[in-house]
């Protein structure tokens, strides 16, 4: 018996998937939000319709959904329809995160439902065929492959280019070669938006040495989607823009002549396809694994390793193009793009690190600190938790803040004494250390070799040369102690015994000291 499926969203490719599940006598409803898209459809296939996604979820007689929606959708509309009971075919890509599609082929397993995904070059006779090719050593040893997809628009403002285009060709080279990259680099361009790519050029290295080129852009002129395989013995070319000659294979050859490398360049063949719809053999596929509960080749794992290499892909494109390897875990911090932080750093969860910003190797930066621009962390600085740090800042070896330390905006921290351009001074850097709670003003200056204690306060503009008493506040040029300041940053007024008016911290001040009487008090964060 057939299964009945509901095809969620008829935009752009949905309507491809409700003409061929129609085609093959298993469409059982159209849902869309847009009530001319209904229109379409029933108009077309003469087939139910219905705005309401719950309503399809809760039919029993729909055993199956193919969700056609934006990208940005994927994710939930899946999971709510495997946690419905149904089986699930979504589009490419399975998500826009890795983690989310780690829980999608999960719950998916324990729910025995199928779930796959939309990769339909795994369905072109032209990849059957190179993959036929390939076990047979038709090309000799792949060398490497490079693939352009290539249009004028469509633009995306869920995804950048790299989610929207690329799945195809990576789900393809993974196919062939049966095996993950062990290292990606890429790079791209925003020139419509400058928070989406709408160009890059992902570059990924496999273990068995072979090379895969993807270059993707919807600022091209004209269609462009082929895929060039390099072999030892052949080359194979698949263009799926051309109508007859999709697949060819090219016995190009280097001759060595006198001693000298010479390419000899042969007629290519052209390899004869079976003249099959890959979205017809797609929907096939699908339908078959609901009734056999076989899964599908494009199943919910093949889904995921896509999705890992595109995340790697990111990962690298938000780096500058660094090098990222497969199963490098994501960072769990937050750097711009435009940040540039060297290898060998530590920094903590939850820590934003702003424009223009540079974490220097051997560095360490702990959780929840916030970096403003152009903030420069050099070599061996140690910064606590929950820090925060304003624009224009540089902290230089030698300097160490402890957790809740403030730096305002242009503030200036030195590590030697008496800086020459000419001198190296290096094995001169003093320590200078800012205890917990500490906060010091804009466009002050603490010269090395000073320690400003916990909860202190530097005035904006002062010049810190001497050690900072605990909840002591300086000010003025050299700086000097004016005062004393309550752990909640509010100026402490009166001698002997004080209790802060802000927040009712009580303290004692005697012989230039300040301490809290309450030791367990807890301090904001």
């Amino acid at each position: 018996m057939l299964p009945k499926i509901a095809v969620i969203g008829n935009g752009y490719w949905g309507k491809n998937l409700v003409r061929s599940f129609h085609a093959l006598g298993v469409l059982a409803c159209v849902c869309d939000s847009n009530t001319s898209a209904l229109d379409d459809a029933r108009a077309k296939f003469g087939v139910g319709t219905c705005s309401s996604f719950e309503d399809v979820l809760s039919d029993s007689g729909i055993d199956a959904v193919a969700i056609a929606a934006p990208a940005a959708q994927h994710y939930q509309l899946a999971k709510e329809s495997i946690l419905a009971g149904k089986d699930v075919y979504v589009e490419k890509p399975l998500s826009l995160l890795a983690s989310q599609g780690e829980e999608l082929a999960r719950i998916a397993e324990e729910r025995n439902r199928i779930l796959m995904v939309g990769h339909i070059l795994q369905y072109h006779p032209a990849i059957l065929k190179l993959k036929e090719l390939l076990g047979a050593g038709e090309l000799g040893r792949i060398q490497y492959i490079y693939s352009s997809r290539l249009n004028w628009g469509k633009l995306r403002t869920e995804e950048n280019i790299l989610w929207s285009f690329a799945p195809h060709d990576i789900s393809a080279i993974l196919y062939l070669l049966n095996e993950m990259p062990v290292s990606v680099t890429a790079t791209g361009g925003s020139y419509i938006n400058p928070k989406i790519y709408d160009t890059t050029t992902a570059a990924c290295e496999f273990e068995s040495g072979v090379k895969a080129h993807i270059f993707v852009s919807w600022l091209h002129p004209f269609k462009e989607q082929r895929m060039v395989i390099v072999g030892e013995q052949k080359t194979a070319v698949f263009d799926d823009v051309e109508k007859d000659r999709k697949l060819i294979l090219y016995p190009h050859r280097i001759d060595w002549v006198n001693r000298l490398p010479t390419a000899c360049r042969d007629e290519g063949q052209v390899i004869s396809l079976p003249d099959v719809e890959p979205l017809r053999r797609e929907c096939e596929q699908f339908i078959e694994s609901i009734v056999t509960r076989v899964p599908p080749r494009t199943d919910a794992r093949e889904g995921l390793r896509v999705l890992r290499v595109l995340d790697a892909c990111e990962r690298s494109l938000r780096g500058h193009g660094r090098a990222v390897a497969l199963g490098e875990r994501a960072p769990e911090y937050f750097a711009d793009p435009t940040a540039i932080i060297d290898p060998g750093c530590e920094i903590g969860e939850g820590t934003k690190i702003w424009h223009f910003c540079h974490i220097m190797t051997g560095s360490h930066i702990g959780r929840n600190c916030n970096l403003g621009q152009n903030v420069v962390i050099s070599p061996s600085v140690k910064i606590g938790n929950r820090v925060k740090i304003q624009n224009n800042v540089s902290v230089y070896t030698g300097v160490e803040l402890e957790d809740d330390v403030f730096c305002g905006p242009s503030m200036v921290f030195t590590n030697v004494m008496n800086p020459r351009s000419h001198i190296e001074r290096k094995h001169e850097y003093r320590r200078t250390l800012v205890k917990q709670g500490a906060s010091i003003g804009a466009n002050a200056t603490i010269v090395c070799g000073a320690t400003l204690g916990r909860y202190s306060f530097v005035a904006a503009g002062a010049v810190v040369t001497h050690d900072v008493p605990d909840y002591g506040l300086v000010m003025g040029v050299p700086a000097t102690l004016s005062g004393w300041v309550c752990a909640c940053g509010v100026r402490l007024c009166g001698a002997d015994e004080i209790t802060c008016a802000a927040c009712g911290r009580d303290y004692q001040v005697s012989d230039n000291t300040c301490r809290e009487l309450v030791s367990t008090s807890v301090v904001a964060a």
